[in-house]
C-alpha cells in the first residue's frame, strides 16, 4: 500500500473548520518542508505563529474546543453555566459580544488558544480542587453534543455536574438570582448521579450551594437523595457578604432568597 501524499495526510489528520498546531502535525509525522509547503500553497491558514486551520474555515469556540479535545491528552470538557446553557437548562445575561466558554480540565489550558485573536473568552477552570480525579474523567458525567454534520461531538458535562461546577463561580461571577433561576429549570436531574457526584465533590462550597439551591425548589429528586455519605464539611461560610446565615447548610445567602 502506497503511503499518503502530503495532501491526503493533511487531508486525514486536519478536517475543515478545526484548527491545529506545527508541534502536533509534527507529532502525527507531517514533515517540516510538508507543512511550509501547506501554507505557501493556501492550503493551511495561519492564525498566530505555530497555530494553523484550513483555508476558508470558519473560527468557531465549537471548532477551537473541539480541536482542542483532539488534539490533548488530557480531559477537557465544557462545563459549568456554558454546559448547561448548550442544553438549553440556562441562558447567557452577558451585554458584550464577547462569548465566554466554561472549560474545565486538571491540566492547564493549552497556550496556543491565547494565541488566536478572537472575541471568544475561554475561561479554564482546574478540577483538581473540585472533582476526584476518576469521577471527572468517568463518561456517564458528561454528554456528546454534536455542533457540526461531519466532526466529531463536543464533549460537556451533564446538567447535574454542570451546576455543582458552576456553584465556585457564584457570587463573583455569577449571581445568586441567575444560579436559582437556573435550578428553578432542572426539574428532572438524577438523584443516583447526583449522590456519586456530591461524594466525590472535594468543595465544600459548591456541595452546600447546590443543596441549598435545591432544597429551595423542593423537587422530587432532591427528596430521594441520600447524603448519608457526603462530606459538607464544619462551621460557617461566608458567601454572600452581608447575607443572612442558612442554619442548616451553615452559608451566608442573600435575604431576599432566604426562606
Amino acid at each position: 500500500m502506497s503511503a499518503l501524499t502530503p495532501k491526503q495526510q493533511l487531508d486525514e489528520l486536519l478536517p475543515y473548520n478545526l484548527i491545529t498546531t506545527r508541534k502536533w502535525l509534527a507529532s502525527k509525522g507531517m514533515t517540516r518542508h510538508a507543512i511550509d509547503n501547506a501554507l505557501k500553497s493556501n492550503r493551511l491558514r495561519s492564525l498566530a505563529v505555530g497555530v494553523y486551520t484550513r483555508m476558508e474555515s470558519p473560527l468557531s469556540w465549537q471548532s477551537i474546543i473541539c480541536s482542542l479535545q483532539l488534539m490533548v491528552d488530557q480531559t477537557v470538557y465544557v462545563g459549568g453555566l456554558t454546559a448547561l446553557h448548550q442544553q438549553g437548562l440556562a441562558q447567557y445575561l452577558s451585554g458584550t459580544s464577547v462569548t465566554t466558554i466554561h472549560l474545565y480540565s486538571a491540566g492547564r489550558l493549552p497556550s496556543w488558544i491565547e494565541k488566536i485573536e478572537s472575541d471568544i473568552r475561554f475561561i479554564w477552570h482546574s478540577t483538581k480542587t473540585l472533582w476526584t480525579e476518576n469521577l471527572f474523567t468517568e463518561e456517564s458525567f458528561s454528554r456528546e453534543l454534536d455542533w457540526h454534520q461531519s466532526l466529531p461531538t463536543l464533549k460537556v458535562s451533564c446538567p447535574e455536574k454542570a451546576f455543582l461546577e458552576m456553584m465556585a463561580d457564584v457570587p463573583k461571577n455569577i449571581s445568586f438570582d441567575h444560579a436559582n433561576e437556573i435550578m428553578q429549570g432542572l426539574t428532572s436531574l438524577s438523584p443516583n448521579r447526583l449522590e456519586k457526584l456530591l461524594k466525590g465533590c472535594r468543595s465544600i462550597k459548591c456541595k452546600r450551594l447546590f443543596l441549598w439551591f435545591a432544597e429551595k425548589q423542593g423537587y422530587a429528586w432532591f427528596k430521594r437523595l441520600d447524603l448519608s455519605g457526603v462530606d459538607l464539611g464544619v462551621g460557617n461560610r461566608v458567601i454572600a457578604k452581608r447575607g443572612k446565615l442558612d442554619k442548616k447548610y451553615l452559608i451566608t445567602v442573600p435575604e431576599h432568597l432566604y426562606g
